[in-house]
């Protein structure tokens, strides 16, 4: 895997388990930052309100330093550190997985709550494409019109995303960049326009 690489997920899933009369529904979400997760949770909450706990874990950045785990309410480290236990088996980052509980009326234990979560986000983890994905970075770069043509040429040899542009006597280009290219991309802007 290169530097400038991580795991995540695809697209978002879903998955039941159920467990002495109480239902587990389990969704997996692929997310860039904290209010991505707030805004999932939001919604999650709002379809689910009659749900007994909304417990959750998520992790962000390539580095996954990035993580939390919330149990909602149920006995401390019994949801939310399963869930984050799942992600970490995964070795995947920029997920959140939450687990929606209805109550069924028997208790599960401290050992059985454990189980149940654990395996209602290894099931909606399982349901998931993993997919590699590269970190880039955005750059704005600003030349003359005059040199429009060798611009587009380094952009073409390096096959970069262009993300804005505006085209008059001074030209301005927004470009996503690869992270591990981005120093050499600069280099060679720099060189080309100044």
């Amino acid at each position: 895997m290169a530097l400038d690489t991580y795991f995540s997920i695809a697209q978002p899933t879903e998955a039941l388990f159920k467990e002495k009369g109480s239902k587990f529904i389990a969704f997996a979400y692929p997310v860039e930052n904290e209010q991505e997760i707030r805004d999932r949770l939001e919604l999650v909450r709002k379809k689910y309100y009659d749900a007994s706990h909304h417990c959750y874990a998520y992790m962000l950045g390539k580095d996954k330093k990035d993580f939390r785990a919330n149990d909602d309410g149920e006995p401390s480290g019994t949801a939310g550190l399963p869930i984050l236990g799942q992600l970490k088996s995964k070795n995947i980052t920029n997920v959140l997985v939450v687990v929606v509980r209805y109550f069924g009326g028997t208790k599960l234990g401290a050992s059985g709550l454990v189980s149940a979560y654990k395996t209602a986000a290894a099931e909606a983890l399982a349901q998931a494409t993993i997919v590699e994905k590269i970190l880039v970075q955005s750059i704005t770069f600003y030349f003359e019109y005059l040199q429009m043509n060798e611009v587009m040429k380094l952009i073409k040899e390096y096959g970069l995303k262009i993300l804005s542009q505006h085209f008059d006597n001074q030209c301005q280009i927004t470009l996503q960049i690869r992270e591990d290219l981005v120093a050499e991309v600069q280099k060679k802007m720099e060189a080309l326009i100044n």
